[in-house]
């Protein structure tokens, strides 16, 4: 029986962002914690850029019968946050000033599988600004996510 990857706090990880990204892809490392929640995971990075695939069903339905806003900007957040985590070297983190949904289309567990791309549109030195887009199979959009960043030291624990 295989051993579960060990989960790592990216706080807690030796090297730049974007090599510990590189690592949970691999599968090297556990997936995002939140993502194993609400069923979606990291596929691609490269510096400034991640992809998240998912696919969300009825557990994630508000009481109209659709998927609620709130799936949707998680995976987006996620995709801006990641791809601002893999801009980064390894003496710097980053926490969330804010973020910006808008929605084009719903979905239902119908839309079947989902893909998020994060990219970072401006990296200056104390704020990062990125961007991210939902969209289904099909290649059509259904909502877009801007944020702000606030790059911070790394500190060790220990």
């Amino acid at each position: 029986m295989s051993k579960a990857p060990p989960f790592l706090a990216a706080t807690d990880h030796e090297g730049s962002g974007l090599d510990y990204l590189r690592r949970i892809v691999a599968g090297e490392l556990a997936s995002l914690p939140i993502g194993d929640t609400l069923g979606f995971r990291p596929v691609e990075v490269e510096p400034g850029r991640v992809v998240l695939t998912g696919k969300p069903d009825a557990r994630a339905y508000n009481l109209i019968g659709t998927v609620h806003g709130g799936w949707a900007a998680s995976i987006l957040d996620s995709a801006m946050a990641l791809a601002t985590l893999a801009s980064l070297d390894e003496h710097h983190l980053f926490t969330t000033l804010d973020i910006k949904i808008n929605y084009v289309r719903g979905m239902t567990a119908e839309t079947g599988e989902v893909r998020a791309e994060g990219k970072v549109v401006n990296a200056g030195r104390r704020v990062i600004l990125s961007e991210s887009r939902l969209t289904d199979g099909a290649g059509k959009l259904l909502a877009t996510g801007q944020s702000s960043c606030l790059v911070i030291p790394r500190t060790r624990k220990g």
